[in-house]
């Protein structure tokens, strides 16, 4: 995941200022965890149910590739099945290929991996994304021995772009009616403290460059660290500050969702993060992360724990819904 930019609490006062690694993808019950019994029926009859055993298998499928750091072949075959499941869900894929110079000096061959869902439709497009490369170190794990290995990735990473793979599907078999796009960003994980330039090279391309695609959406939500343990979602700072209606309209369809409790209305810290690169290009953008500034990031956060065993169906479950309920409400 990307540097903290401020572990605080802060103020009502500073407010108003088909290609595959592992096997291949197979039908699935319905996920875990049920929404809660406050939901009627009539608030949830149009929007279609989050398949958190799906999400899982597109979870696994990354994790099997192996560490997902750019210039690797895990790296590749990520991107190659990502662009497949892409189309197979009938969108529009580019790929956005570019190198990008990391705070070391590395070139790391990146790829953004853009879908569009009812091309057609010009304005007021959502744009969802998350990255899918990891870590190229577990620099935070307990284990100083371990600091210099590379992370499997499984939440930070893996979790958001599950996540939205499965809701690349449920849109291919119901139609929202508005335009969606769905962008895997590159080159996220690859930074330093005290270079906030490092993180999230692949957004910034994207930004940079969206204009003159036709690519600039009205708004987006990004997914970051969705699929662990125990995860609670409070304001991330800079979202709250650049689209506080955006926040409170997906805290709304989770409530409608009835996940309300993952998605706590306080706020957390400022975290440099994809989202950050939108905003400075002007798209009100929020960032759904599991990050809490009196708690810190889940414990498994640039850690060697970082893996399948530590992912969690009903946090998946808890964030896929809500989005949908975002999306067909």
């Amino acid at each position: 995941m990307q540097k903290i930019i401020g572990a605080f609490m802060v103020t009502a006062a500073i407010l108003m200022s088909g290609v595959s690694c592992g096997g291949a993808r197979n039908g699935s019950a319905a996920g875990d965890g049920a929404p809660s019994s406050e939901t009627t029926d009539a608030e949830t009859a149009s929007v279609p149910e989050f398949d958190a055993d799906s999400a899982y298998v597109y979870l696994k499928r990354q994790v099997d590739c192996g560490p997902r750091v750019p210039n690797s072949v895990a790296h590749r075959k990520t991107g190659d099945m990502l662009v497949a499941e892409l189309k197979r869900s009938g969108a529009q894929v580019h790929e956005q290929r570019f190198d990008a110079k990391a705070f070391d000096g590395t070139v790391l061959h990146s790829r953004n991996i853009f879908a569009r869902f009812n091309p057609e439709k010009e304005t007021g497009r959502l744009l969802l994304l998350a990255h899918y490369d990891t870590r190229p170190w577990a620099d935070q794990d307990p284990d100083e021995s371990k600091r210099k290995q590379p992370i499997a990735g499984a939440n930070d990473g893996a979790s958001g772009v599950a996540v939205l793979l499965e809701t690349a599907r449920q849109l291919a078999i119901k139609n929202p009616g508005y335009g969606i796009d769905i962008l895997f960003v590159d080159a996220e994980d690859y930074g330093t403290d005290n270079q906030d330039d490092s993180w999230a090279m692949g957004a910034k391309y994207f930004a940079d460059n969206m204009d003159a695609k036709g690519w600039r959406p009205a708004k987006a939500i990004l997914l970051d660290m969705v699929g662990g343990r125990n995860a609670r979602f409070p304001y991330e700072y800079f979202s709250q500050q650049a689209a506080p209606e955006l926040n409170a309209q997906f805290r709304q369809a989770a409530g409608a969702a009835g996940y309300a409790s993952y998605f706590p209305q306080t706020m957390g810290g400022a975290v440099t993060d994809d989202h950050v690169k939108l905003i400075e290009q002007g798209v009100p953008a929020i960032d759904i992360i599991d990050y809490d500034p009196r708690q810190g990031f889940n414990p498994t956060w640039h850690t060697v724990s970082d893996n399948i065993g530590n992912i969690d169906k009903t946090t998946l479950k808890a964030v896929g819904q809500s989005l949908l309920q975002f999306i067909y409400k």
